[in-house]
């Protein structure tokens, strides 16, 4: 990742073009890889689209409105495969709880997988129809053309700086006072900045390797289990009377209750770790970076 981002020996616009490049291979060989699963395809699919959108966040300023289309559009495109990712995420969270020795007896882990295992089988088929294909090539497609019109040679590294700020600071904003009382959704949306910040870091890993790389694996970190305790929350929806899994509602309550407050701890650890310098300074720092790095300095 770090040969793909803005580095000393090549222009802005040749490591931004390449960055935006990288990721719609990534999405376009999701597509096209041959024997994938549709769990795969729907995986691999999105991910490089939480890659493009994070990365587009940073783009506004530099090539005009057609970032924002292009984000809203890969966004759009997101929200029609989450029943199929919902239902993976439901199993993930079962193998979550089943770490807890004793919490679900083997019986019950092995119905509670069979049925939630047909239940993804069943969301894939409707998401990743020959439609959706369609339309998630297309998407790519057309992205693709606009990195090669996007007009990159006044690029300027304070607009980078500006928007890798404005994700540290909209991430460091949700971080509670009182992580005990914290809600579903609050946690959902710190989340989703973590994987904003957690993909638009690399673009400047070349500039500061030794921080970048233990920066991406801190955020990898907390991103993962903050993205656990979602994916308990989504479980625990499908519990509640008339879904699909209300019979084991009081069998499943309070290991989920359990394992939720886990997550809530080492979070809380991990985010005031990760985003304990301010937004000022982490610009500061970013500008300074950059300034060092160049030929003429």
């Amino acid at each position: 990742m770090a040969k793909l981002g803005l580095r000393a020996d090549r222009s802005m616009s040749e490591g931004i073009r390449a960055f935006a490049r990288d990721i719609l291979d990534e999405a376009d060989k999701a597509l096209t890889r041959r024997d994938s699963a549709d769990a795969v395809v729907v995986h691999d699919f999105r991910k490089a689209m939480k890659r493009w959108r994070a990365f587009l966040r940073l783009m506004p300023k530099i090539v005009g409105s057609d970032a924002e289309w292009l984000r809203h559009a890969a966004r759009d495109l997101a929200r029609e495969l989450a029943e199929a990712r919902d239902a993976h995420a439901a199993l993930d969270a079962l193998n979550d709880l089943a770490r807890i020795e004793g919490s679900i007896s083997p019986r019950t882990l092995a119905t509670l997988r069979e049925r939630l295992g047909k239940m993804r089988s069943e969301a894939e088929s409707v998401a990743l129809t020959t439609e959706m294909r369609s339309k998630m090539r297309a998407h790519v497609e057309e992205s693709s053309r606009a990195v090669t019109k996007w007009q990159l040679d006044e690029a300027a590294f304070s607009d980078i700086a500006d928007g890798l700020t404005a994700s540290y600071r909209s991430a460091r904003k949700l971080i509670p006072d009182d992580w005990k009382t914290i809600e579903d959704e609050p946690l959902h949306e710190l989340r989703s900045r973590v994987v904003v910040q957690r993909y638009q870091m690399p673009l400047i890993q070349p500039l500061w390797p030794r921080y970048s790389k233990l920066w991406a694996k801190e955020t990898q970190r907390l991103r993962e289990v903050l993205g656990a305790h979602q994916d308990i929350t989504v479980l625990a929806k499908l519990t509640a009377p008339g879904e699909p899994l209300s019979r084991w509602r009081a069998v499943l309550a309070p290991v989920i209750t359990a394992r939720k407050a886990a997550h809530v701890e080492t979070s809380a650890k991990m985010a005031e770790r990760l985003f304990v310098e301010t937004p000022k300074a982490f610009r500061a720092r970013l500008l300074g970076l950059w300034k060092s790095s160049r030929p003429e300095h």
